[in-house]
């Protein structure tokens, strides 16, 4: 399976105008993002959607494999929500690998409040293709 990308993921894509847009950069063994949460963003009222803050964990976490040449898809994504983050505040994402197996690479990520606060936790499992 070739992995080609076409600029609209919905995560990182420069020309999806819905799309989170996230940057990424390496710090260390590490990868970092952030997301400024908007109002289109939330399920409850000013509180941002349980599935776009797993999206963004799992981005920073995938975008970390690639960017390290690694072509591979996720497979298992488990996100632990810790505290709920508000429309308008900047959540700082941090992946890195936990485990480079022959096809299975293991990867863990954070999402954290301004304040340090963690906001969210997740693991996922990626294959290679």
């Amino acid at each position: 399976m070739e992995l080609i990308d076409n600029h609209m993921c919905f995560a990182c894509g420069r020309k999806n105008p819905i799309g989170l847009r996230l940057g990424f950069a390496p710090d260390g063994e590490e990868y970092t993002s952030e997301l400024e949460v908007k109002e289109n963003h939330q399920g409850w009222a000013g509180i941002i959607h349980g599935g776009i803050l797993a999206t963004a964990l799992d981005e920073v976490m995938a975008r970390l494999l690639a960017d390290k040449g690694y072509h591979a898809i996720t497979v298992q994504l488990e996100v632990r929500f810790i505290h709920p983050v508000k429309v308008g505040e900047k959540i700082r994402l941090r992946g890195r690998i936990l485990e480079d197996r022959k096809r299975l690479i293991r990867t863990e990520a954070q999402a954290f409040l301004a304040d340090g606060t963690l906001a969210a936790t997740g693991k996922a499992a990626s294959l290679r293709v």
